[in-house]
């Protein structure tokens, strides 16, 4: 900001960094907008290296020691064809004229240790007042970019706003148009959102996440008529995501879980609900919209898993317990116990109780005794079974018997153990 202001030209902090440190926080990184142009700025900083794919649209990044600084021309910009990149690009000389393109008066705000604080759209009183508000005319702002539909949910949940109604409204309205963004982009802004997200936020968010995410939005008030349950479909699924561990996996299993209640709802004679089935029907359904949305394979896969397993018991019976150890491995194992606790605790009734210490203390104990559930961990390998003759397929069979002996404590996982029993089998 001093080379800048050195060399004639206004500079400012813009944007989320002048957000948080009025709420008092350190931000994770800062953006300066300023008066040069970017043939200018490239002048000031010579040299240092600089980053400029985004010079065309007023972006020079400055390569410092404590990472990238990204300084951008004031500007304004041409109508949003594609939701997303504007079609032309002016320069400005006016910050308030800059400030007036961005999405959120907490985010349309400059400061200058030089210049003060600039606040043309009454960002700091909307943080004091906990309200989250569009610039301007927020269809406007939506329509320029949709993705601030999916950020102004995160900037609600992560700052603890309340949105304008008027902001609510148009960010309802112009859901659709999250059609046109890249599914990559908007996957990273619901991670973002989901991570800190409560149950009350999924709640007051229902109708925005079933646009984005269409599979929900039939789950939004179908009753259970359960005794089982107190809450619609949705209403538990808000619940038990909020009460699941901020990791992704299980956090994307939670919202996603539930699914297939819709598709497989019946009642009995006495008008009861039943959802036989419905744990296979969501992972069909988790895994369509997490490809959808290009989820990352290895965080597919976990959620597949989680959600199809949801329903299968996992108690305080050590056989059992091993056996699933050796099936899913640890890390699984813990997510799916933990993903069943917070479905339980998600009913609203108290009439159940989940055994969720019992078990996690049985796993633990397991974990601790760092017992052979694994081939690798098995005392004979391959090649000692073909010291003894076996080949082919038989190999891999035999070893995979020793295994399952071992998972159940019939045979020790000891070497001469192992090949006795061999022997006597063959």
């Amino acid at each position: 900001m001093d080379a800048l202001e050195s060399h004639g030209f206004a500079c400012y902090a813009v944007g989320g960094c002048v957000r948080d440190m009025l709420l008092g926080l350190t931000p994770q990184d800062y953006d300066l907008c300023t008066n040069a142009l970017p043939e200018q700025i490239r002048t000031v900083f010579a040299e240092k290296r600089l980053i400029l794919n985004g010079e065309k649209h007023g972006t020079v990044g400055v390569i410092t020691d404590g990472g990238v600084v990204e300084i951008t021309t004031f500007r304004s910009e041409g109508d949003y064809t594609d939701s997303r990149h504007p079609g032309w690009v002016k320069y400005l000389d006016s910050i308030e004229a800059d400030l007036a393109r961005r999405d959120f008066t907490v985010n349309a705000m400059a400061y200058s240790p030089k210049r003060a604080l600039v606040d043309p759209f009454g960002g700091q009183q909307d943080l004091q007042n906990g309200i989250l508000r569009a610039v301007g005319n927020p269809t406007a702002r939506f329509t320029e970019d949709a993705l601030r539909i999916v950020r102004g949910m995160r900037f609600a949940v992560r700052y603890q706003l309340t949105l304008q109604d008027d902001t609510m409204e148009a960010m309802y309205a112009c859901a659709s148009l999250l059609e046109h963004i890249a599914k990559e982009r908007i996957f990273d802004e619901l991670c973002k959102l989901l991570l800190r997200t409560t149950g009350e936020d999924l709640l007051r968010f229902s109708a925005i996440l079933a646009q984005i995410i269409p599979g929900l939005a039939p789950t939004i008030g179908f009753a259970q008529h359960s005794s089982h349950h107190l809450y619609d479909v949705f209403t538990h699924t808000a619940y038990v995501t909020g009460g699941v561990e901020e990791e992704l996996s299980l956090r994307w299993a939670a919202l996603l879980h539930d699914l297939g209640k819709v598709h497989t709802f019946t009642t009995d004679e006495n008008g009861n609900g039943h959802f036989y089935g419905h744990a296979a029907v969501s992972a069909q359904l988790a895994d369509e919209i997490l490809h959808r949305l290009k989820a990352p394979t290895a965080l597919r896969e976990d959620v597949v898993f989680l959600i199809a397993q949801h329903m299968t018991p996992v108690l305080p019976e050590r056989k059992r317990m091993r056996r699933q150890l050796s099936k899913w491995g640890a890390e699984r194992l813990q997510k799916l116990l933990m993903l069943q606790k917070a479905d339980f605790s998600g009913k609203g009734t108290v009439n159940e109780d989940f055994p969720f210490d019992e078990t996690n203390a049985l796993l633990q104990a397991l974990l601790e005794e760092n017992s052979c559930l694994s081939l690798k961990d098995l005392a004979v390998n391959g090649h000692d079974l073909m010291a003894l003759g076996f080949s082919g397929e038989a190999v891999g069979q035999c070893l995979n018997w020793l295994l399952q002996q071992v998972v159940e404590e019939t045979l020790e996982n000891e070497k001469a153990v192992l090949l006795t029993a061999v022997k006597n089998k063959k």
